[in-house]
């Protein structure tokens, strides 16, 4: 059984709209059918009183006209959906036995007339596709839904990701990337940029720092390295006050340092770091011990449990987002998306430029494609069973090709009125 068989029983507000349909024609049908009768007791009546009153011949011409037109049309309009009275006269049941024939005609008619490109096209540029879009995206309410339906899709989808292929893909990736880029050049450009306004020297504060808090921490490690290292004929008095004025010189030295911008160790470490710097730019040798160092990192074991870590962080994420989507995760999403609706709507060429692109693009698919939509009515019809397509046919069509029978009574009346006087007129000495 076919999709149009069931629809009926499935659709209760198309069974609502079958049966008004019904109805309608049903008493359109009474009508018109009444009206035929009536013609013909007009005649019978006017045919036998003609004789006694010569008068009533306009009548019977009037009703006899009326009574063939309303049978010819009566006729016409029955032979489109079935056979007149059962009887099998050729060229009728025409729906029901040319369906097949209908149906690729319609195909044709709305392919080449419908899905025509220029036709189309028109179409497509009155409805101003791009300041809809660019309107409803604008709006917050359809913004946010737009946002939550993208979160969640992306989430879904890095949800539903083959865990070991996407962190192979992963680390292939860094790697694929690393490998084919020299290392040093880039540390040495990074280097070089840190040291505009003397931000390197900042590098220096904290290594001063740092020694600062080392050599403050371990005062007893330091004494107990200068009483080893000393010979045994110093005396400890002599290692103490040794002792003391180093650590005392140390951190004086630390303190003038950090103090004094111009210090020349500052001088002799910015000669120190440009140097390693043009080092790094420009030697072969660190280049070539700074790409070994890069290889063995990346063969290193760390590298995958990065991959695997940062693909876990991932997925954990959006297993949490897809349960309960998050308010201020969506809001940087529906600003963008609201952001893009109002920018397009406050540049009439952009505009402009996206509803040639949607015309030319819908319009070329469809185009493309019309002779597919053509063959899917065709297809459809054929489909269709035949007393079930007649009789939806007619009941979208049938209460006013009625209205046809109504005027062939009336139309076909005149007309034999119209003869009859023009007849009796002609026959007058």
């Amino acid at each position: 059984m076919s999709t149009s068989d069931t629809a009926p029983a499935t659709n209760p507000v198309q069974r609502k709209d079958d049966a008004t349909r019904r109805a309608e024609l049903a008493s359109m049908r009474r009508v018109a059918t009444g009206l035929l009768v009536v013609a013909g007791v007009i005649f019978l009546i006017a045919r036998l009183l003609e004789v006694t009153y010569p008068w009533m011949g306009y009548v019977r011409a009037t009703a006899e006209a009326s009574l063939v037109g309303g049978t010819a049309d009566w006729f016409a309009v029955t032979a489109l959906f079935r056979r007149p009275m059962g009887l099998p006269i050729p060229h009728t049941a025409i729906i029901p036995t040319q369906k097949d024939r209908i149906g690729r005609i319609l195909g044709g008619f709305v392919q080449n007339h419908f899905l025509a490109r220029d036709v189309l096209s028109a179409k497509l540029r009155s409805m101003r596709l791009a300041e809809r879009i660019a309107r409803w995206m604008s709006d917050p309410v359809h913004a946010e839904r737009l946002a939550r339906h993208v979160a969640v899709g992306v989430a879904q989808a890095v949800k539903n990701m083959p865990e070991g292929e996407v962190r192979e893909l992963i680390r292939e990736s860094a790697v694929a990337r690393l490998q084919h880029m020299q290392l040093a050049p880039v540390l040495g450009n990074v280097l070089s940029a840190a040291t505009k306004d003397d931000r390197h020297q900042q590098l220096l504060d904290e290594a001063l720092v740092l020694v600062r808090v080392a050599v403050s921490k371990n005062r007893e490690l330091i004494r107990e390295k200068i009483r080893e290292e000393s010979p045994w004929w110093v005396p400890p008095v002599v290692d103490e006050v040794f002792h003391q004025r180093v650590i005392d010189g140390a951190e004086r030295m630390i303190e003038e340092v950090y103090a004094d911008r111009a210090h020349p160790l500052r001088r002799q470490f910015d000669a120190a770091f440009d140097n390693f710097v043009e080092r790094l730019r420009h030697s072969p040798e660190m280049i070539a011990r700074t790409e070994q160092w890069k290889d063995n990192l990346l063969e290193h074991p760390m590298v995958n449990e990065f991959a695997a870590s940062l693909w876990d962080r991932t997925r954990r994420a959006a297993e949490k987002f897809s349960a309960e989507p998050k308010a201020d995760i969506l809001h940087p999403i529906e600003r963008g998306i609201m952001g893009v609706g109002e920018s397009m709507l406050a540049n009439e060429a952009r505009l402009a430029e996206l509803d040639d692109f949607l015309t030319n693009f819908i319009a070329g698919v469809l185009e493309q494609h019309r002779h597919e939509v053509g063959d899917l009515i065709a297809d459809t019809v054929k489909q269709w069973d035949p007393k079930l397509a007649s009789d939806r046919i007619e009941l979208a069509v049938g209460r006013d090709l009625q209205f046809i029978r109504l005027n062939g009574t009336l139309v076909g009346g005149l007309a034999g009125l119209l003869i009859y006087v023009l007849s009796q007129l002609g026959g007058r000495p």
